[in-house]
């Protein structure tokens, strides 16, 4: 019997939409695409996945290909978000990520073990996830020095290091439209 191979890429589709329209694209293995509905993040997607649960449905989840290697799966999935597109590019997807299908599997200078990028994006979601509570709660704002110190984000780093981590997490909160920067350099929580 051939060795089956662990991973699959997922569509979750709205059933309100006729017919039903993806919203995002990912790869896993497991019960991964059931997992979002398990525990609805405040994200894009976990918007919508809550709006479907408050209309009364449930989401509809769809494995596109299974049997794939992890170097398949994330073509495929790269593939698939490029041609669906992303909701703040104009098209349907929620993803955050988008990967560029030109790089997978081309030789790189770094070794990245299996799930290491997956744990390292779980780690950068419950950061912003972190920063963007601790915005809300602070509607005047919130300095780059703030989300370092309060939040143990500042480095430990000889040489003269910034609070490099911080002030990253608030740029893609800000390119994801979550946070906005006031005149008096202060990030403040969009529509919260």
């Amino acid at each position: 019997m051939p060795q089956q191979n662990p991973f699959y890429v997922y569509a979750l589709k709205d059933p309100r939409d006729r017919p039903a329209k993806p919203f995002y694209i990912g790869k896993g293995t497991g019960n991964r695409a059931w997992e979002h509905q398990a525990k609805v993040d405040d994200s894009e997607k976990g918007e919508v996945i809550q709006s479907i649960h408050t209309d009364g449905h449930k989401v509809l989840h769809t494995v596109i290909a299974d049997n794939l290697t992890e170097e398949q799966a994330l073509k495929i999935e790269a593939e698939l978000i490029a041609a669906f597109g992303v909701r703040r590019n104009g098209g349907l997807l929620t993803n955050h990520v988008q990967p560029n299908p030109n790089t997978i599997g081309k030789k790189v200078r770094v070794n990245v073990p299996d799930g290491c990028y997956e744990r390292a994006q779980m780690g950068l979601e419950l950061i912003k996830s972190a920063v963007m509570e601790l915005a809300k709660a602070n509607p005047n704002g919130i300095a780059n020095s703030d989300a370092a110190k309060y939040l143990g984000l500042q480095p430990d780093y000889g040489g003269g290091s910034k609070d490099y981590l911080s002030y990253s997490v608030l740029g893609l909160l800000m390119r994801e439209g979550r946070i906005t920067r006031n005149e008096r350099k202060k990030h403040v929580a969009i529509g919260e």
